[in-house]
Parts: structure tokens; sequence; C-alpha cells
């Protein structure tokens, strides 16, 4: 268990997909913070973790056992950090509105309709929504602004993106929405100017366009470079993650900012007073 200085005073937080690699990560993260405390530790019904304990994989004994009962795993809970998938996700959404319960949501690969529930939630419960948790990745996106403004015409601008070979959506979420911060400074809507797939004769790069290209393999992290490439010189703005714990504690920042809210959607931005 967290050695927090207070049981009462620590944010009690639950962790979603508590078994898979994120998971492990976030409660690693969440056990070596004083100010907060694992409330529970929720799975797939079908996971071999079921009733395990939660930081067993630490060789430690955290009182918190893996439970895929939504209710008993969040009873306990402020806050609910969910690195899932995005039917996993709406369906804890649904029983955090019904509890109360805050959501720091990483997952990505949501469509507009679901985007939607979830902005819709936000009236009830507070939630921080973002692609990427990563403290660096959201000042990158800052730069990624800055930069897009002052090389508006005369350069152009491809999204470079690389992760392991499980992850199952392409583009990232991450790539997308350096995408849309981009597109957004620019005065252009991204789902007007985006390309994301070249092959065959595909005739000249329209000078508007954004283009995007995913590599999937190995171990990667995750890996996202944007290149402006002007007549005679290009700029490279480059972000590359060696471990996810820059997520974990990224996600935590999130839980502590949501102490501050009862409802309203947030994004990273907010969280680190980006505006």
């Amino acid at each position: 268990m967290s050695g927090s200085p207070s049981q009462n005073t620590a944010q009690r937080i639950a962790v979603a997909g508590a078994s898979g690699r994120m998971g492990q990560m976030l409660i690693q993260a969440l056990l070596a913070a004083p100010d907060c405390r694992l409330s529970g530790a929720l799975d797939q019904a079908q996971s071999p973790a079921i009733g395990l304990d939660a930081s067993a994989f630490l060789g430690q004994d955290s009182g918190v056992a893996i439970t895929a009962d939504l209710q008993l795993g969040l009873a306990q809970a402020e806050v609910l950090i969910d690195f899932t998938r995005p039917e996993g996700t709406l369906a804890h959404l649904q029983v955090c509105c019904a509890l109360g319960v805050g959501l720091v949501i990483g997952t990505t690969g949501f469509n507009e309709a679901q985007k939607a529930e979830i902005a819709d939630a936000a009236r009830h419960i507070p939630i921080v929504m973002a692609p990427n948790m990563s403290v660096g990745v959201n000042v990158t996106l800052k730069l990624l602004e800055t930069a897009a403004r002052a090389l508006a015409t005369g350069y152009d601008i491809e999204i470079i993106e690389a992760h392991h070979r499980h992850k199952v959506d392409a583009p990232s979420g991450t790539a997308l929405k350096m995408g849309e911060v981009i597109a957004a400074a620019l005065g252009r809507d991204l789902k007007d100017c985006a390309v994301y797939d070249r092959q065959g004769l595909s005739g000249e790069r329209e000078p508007a366009c954004i283009g995007f290209s995913s590599i999937r393999g190995g171990d990667i992290v995750g890996d996202h470079t944007v290149l402006f490439a002007g007549t005679g010189e290009r700029i490279e703005i480059t972000h590359r993650s060696s471990s996810r714990s820059t997520y974990a504690q990224g996600s935590l920042r999130a839980a502590r900012f949501l102490r501050q809210h009862k409802v309203g959607l947030f994004d990273m931005a907010d969280v680190l007073q980006l505006r």
C-alpha cells in the first residue's frame, strides 16, 4: 500500500486494465506517490489476474484485489484512470457517472459519437481526456502550435509516428492531436486536409495537406516527429518516449487536477496551464 501521510487526505484512485502494461505502470506510480492511494483495480472478467492482488507483479501486497465488478472496483474511488479500449472506457464512464467518480481518459481510437458521449458525461462528472498524458508531449503540442503559425506558408507538414507491434489503432491518438493542433493554428479543419495513405501514382503533394505516416514494430513506446519541409531547409520537432512512466506521472497530475473540479471536460493543456 502507498505510504501516504494520511488515509483521509490521500486521493483515492482506481485503475482500469490493471494487469496490462499501462495499468501496471499506473499502479506502480500510485504506490510510490505519497498523496495518492490505490483504491480499486479493474480488468476484464476473462483476465487470469482476476482475484490477484493488484501489486503482486511487484512482489508487494496492496490489499486491493483485481476485479471485473465495476461497482465494487469503483466503490471507494474518487477518480478512475483508464487506458483501455473505447468500448471498455464507455462502460466505465456509465458507472463513474452513476457513482460520481471523476475520470482520467488516456484511451485512444474514439469515434465522433463516442467523443460526444464523453462530452455529455462531463456535465455530471469531471473528466480529463487526452490522447497522450505525457507532460513532454503536451509541451511539444504547444511548440507545434507556435511553429505552425510561423511557418504557415512555404512549408509542407508531415507527421511520422512509431509504436510497438501491439498497438491496434493508427495513426496514434497523439499524432492525430498534433495534426489537430497544427490545423487549428493554420485556420484549417484536419478532416479536410489530412492525408493518411499514399500509394502508386498519388500525384503531386497538395500544399495545404497534412500527411501522416505510421510505423509499427518491436517494443517502441512512442515516437512522434513533425516535419516542416521548406525550400532549402526543414525543421523537425520530435518527442520520444522511452518509458510508459511519463504517461503514468502525467495521469497522476491529471487526477490531482480533478480534485479542483466537480464537472467539466478538460485536457492536459488545462492541467499544465498551457492555454
